[in-house]
């Protein structure tokens, strides 16, 4: 399994590979200098090897905050993979895992800030310790030189500073608490839970990136972590002189007896994350741009357990099957942009989302389009984004499975491979549809219950009827449920959803499904796809290798996780 994923994520674990060797690189390399480097012979002497922590640490921030803005250009991201069209779909869809990259780089940065803040913390207990010295130690000595002006080298200048005086009241500690505190909140509203249940908390919080950039930029300005300086190297060399700082006379005569001059290590954050920044900047412009064009809402329908449905219309709009776009609706909030999955197919004259009540911004859209105004609020559409899921047209016979909400992308999957199945389009393979349907209550799903009822009816028309075989999986069901079908168990379509394909009760036993599409195409190469949880992908692609033959001629099962 290992050798597939590397097959078909190549692109992505070359990327993870050149990241990971990155940081190793940029970590060790500024270790050692910091820990060898004459120029802080005496640095060390003050702080020993916290000053390499710290600052091999602050170079990895460096290079992750560079990074972390770049996934999340939408825009940019969309143009990459529209310029690499000619290049293979596997490469093309391994730009869909822009937000995996993003939450690991972010996962970085919260590990690089937890070093570089422990080794300050160190930094300064050493500081302090050293200033209230009273020996002729050399750490002491060096703590003593801004009584000489502007030679210092340890920048606590008084026996009274605690660390909490030094945390907020210089330009680094306050700016390195505001800065953590950000990075926490940001990762800490970013949790699947509190994206899925309450966006607006995490829509929010995240943009104390703003907050982050800042506070980076203007974090090492102060320069309080000091190095001797090239001309005082020339001139008293620690090497040569270090021994005698702790031992000089009034009337001190030999080469040594000049005072070593510090100087700060200037400010860089800014020179690497220029460009994302400006970058990011074009980006949100361009969206804006993008939002202003006119969305005219054509149909909307609301369907049980309070889901909307919206028909839209906007001049050049072209969409591909498993897409996505960003929604805003100024009347609620001008800030707010939520994503929703794509229903409607390519081939439909309009294009459509499903919105189901999970969170304030979604329950007062609902309300609003159910107040039945004379004018329809305005709505602003950003995209589609992400890689069209056009794999599920490859294939002879197409296993394809949603859990829950993942059903929401079959809608356009399922809908355009009917319609290319009625028009006899030559780029449609398929010849035969498994379609698994698990979810805990059909209720939240009426919507896709008619469509899959319409399709039915639709195919039986035709003559076509064998084309889709589907089954439900009721995961959650009580016992009133139970009796009821009981009750009606003879009745030619089903109790729980009125289709013509009875509903199960409890989980699918992969391996008797997988036998039997096996059993039925002895000789065809079989697509299963997914838009479920993880642990479903890991138990399908596990069944996807037991059934498949290893006969070349025999049944063959290729597992796709879509990411929607």
């Amino acid at each position: 399994t290992m050798g597939n994923w590397l097959v078909n994520h190549w692109f992505s674990a070359a990327v993870l590979a050149a990241w990971l060797g990155i940081n190793i690189f940029l970590f060790t390399y500024y270790f050692l200098f910091f820990d060898r480097d004459e120029r802080y012979f005496y640095t060390r002497t003050i702080l020993g090897s916290a000053l390499a922590w710290a600052r091999a640490s602050a170079k990895c921030l460096n290079f992750n905050s560079m990074l972390i803005l770049l996934p999340v250009c939408r825009n940019l991201l969309s143009f990459l993979r529209g310029t690499c069209s000619c290049c293979r779909r596997t490469l093309r869809k391994q730009l869909d895992h822009n937000l995996t990259f993003h939450k690991l780089v972010a996962y970085a940065l919260a590990l690089f800030t937890a070093v570089h803040t422990i080794a300050h913390l160190f930094n300064l207990e050493r500081y302090n310790h050293s200033q209230q010295a009273t020996d002729r130690s050399l750490p002491a000595v060096l703590s003593k030189m801004h009584l000489q002006g502007s030679k210092w080298l340890n920048p606590i200048h008084s026996n009274q500073t605690t660390v909490e005086y030094v945390a907020f009241t210089t330009i680094p500690g306050l700016t390195g608490v505001i800065i953590t505190l950000a990075l926490i909140l940001m990762i800490t509203s970013s949790t699947e839970f509190i994206r899925r249940n309450y966006f607006e908390v995490f829509w929010y919080t995240h943009h104390l990136f703003l907050i982050y950039f800042i506070g980076l930029v203007i974090h090492g300005i102060a320069g309080l972590v000091r190095g001797q300086t090239e001309e005082s190297m020339e001139e008293v060399h620690p090497r040569r002189c270090a021994r005698y700082l702790t031992q000089k006379d009034e009337d001190c005569r030999h080469e040594c007896c000049k005072d070593p001059e510090f100087g700060s290590i200037p400010a860089e954050s800014w020179k690497w994350v220029l460009a994302p920044v400006i970058l990011y900047v074009f980006e949100r412009i361009l969206r804006i741009w993008r939002a202003r064009q006119k969305v005219v809402v054509t149909k909307v329908v609301m369907h049980p357990a309070r889901v909307l449905e919206l028909q839209m219309h906007k001049k050049g709009f072209r969409m591909e099957v498993g897409q996505y776009i960003f929604v805003n609706c100024p009347a609620i909030s001008l800030l707010e942009w939520h994503p929703f999955t794509l229903t409607s197919a390519p081939e439909e004259d309009f294009f459509s989302i499903h919105i189901r009540a999970a969170g304030d911004w979604t329950e007062r859209l609902i309300d609003t389009f159910q107040q039945q105004k004379p004018e329809m609020p305005r709505i602003e559409v950003d995209g589609p984004f992400g890689t069209a899921s056009e794999d599920v047209f490859q294939y002879e016979v197409a296993m394809l499975v949603g859990a829950g909400i993942g059903v929401t992308p079959f809608a356009s999957i399922l809908k355009s491979i009917w319609y290319k199945f009625q028009q006899a389009d030559q780029t449609l393979k398929t010849k035969k549809i498994y379609f698994y349907w698990l979810c805990r209550d059909t209720e939240a799903f009426t919507w896709f219950n008619d469509l899959l009822a319409s399709l039915e009816q639709k195919m039986a028309e035709s003559g076509k009827a064998d084309f889709l075989t589907y089954r439900l999986f009721l995961t959650g069901w009580d016992t009133s449920i139970a009796n009821n079908v009981a009750l009606h168990f003879d009745t030619a379509t089903d109790t729980v959803t009125g289709l013509r394909h009875k509903t199960i009760f409890g989980r699918p036993m992969w391996n008797s499904e997988f036998a039997a599409v096996a059993t039925a195409h002895p000789r065809s190469v079989v697509g299963v796809f997914l838009c479920g949880p993880g642990a479903l992908a890991k138990s399908l692609e596990k069944s996807c290798h037991q059934h498949s033959s290893l006969d070349p001629r025999k049944v063959k099962f290729y597992f796709n996780k879509e990411n929607f």
